[in-house]
C-alpha cells in the first residue's frame, strides 16, 4: 500500500510540474501579447488615417476638381 501511495505521489508530482510549467508559458505569451498590443495601439494613429478623415480629404479634393472642370467648361475659346 505505501509503495503505491509514492507511485501515485510521484505522477501528480510530475503532472503539477508539467502544469506548472504550461501555465508560466501561457502567462509569458498573454503578457507579451499585451505588450504588442499596447505597442500598436501607440502606433497606429501615427501610421494610419482615420476614414473618417480621408472622406473629409477626398470630399475637398473632390470640390476643387470640380471647381477648375467647371473653370474648363465655362472658357471662352472653348469650341
Amino acid at each position: 500500500m505505501n509503495e503505491y501511495q509514492n507511485i501515485i505521489d510521484v505522477g501528480a508530482g510530475m503532472v503539477l510540474t508539467v502544469a506548472g510549467w504550461l501555465l508560466r508559458e501561457l502567462w509569458g505569451a498573454v503578457k507579451e501579447l499585451q505588450r504588442d498590443i499596447n505597442k500598436l495601439e501607440a502606433t497606429l494613429p501615427k501610421e494610419y488615417v482615420l476614414k473618417d478623415d480621408l472622406d473629409k480629404r477626398m470630399s475637398h479634393i473632390e470640390d476643387m476638381f470640380q471647381r477648375i472642370y467647371d473653370k474648363l467648361d465655362g472658357k471662352a475659346d472653348k469650341p
